[in-house]
């Protein structure tokens, strides 16, 4: 992932200069973009456990 990131930022200041608002810009949006893959994984895996608690209380009532 940092790898990743150091080319893009390497690549986005070649192109569009040494501006310190553009690499600003480009480390927010990457810092953006993991937090939302995180939040994303961490709601998948706490999804199945909460649907499987849901259906044994659910079963247990029945």
């Amino acid at each position: 992932m940092v790898a990743i990131y150091d080319f893009l930022a390497t690549y986005l200041r070649a192109r569009f200069g040494e501006s310190e608002r553009g690499a600003s810009l480009v480390e927010y949006a990457l810092l953006v973009a993991l937090i939302a893959v995180v939040c994303i994984a961490a709601v998948t895996l706490l999804g199945k456990n909460a649907g499987s608690k849901f259906d044994k209380v659910g079963n247990s009532i029945a």
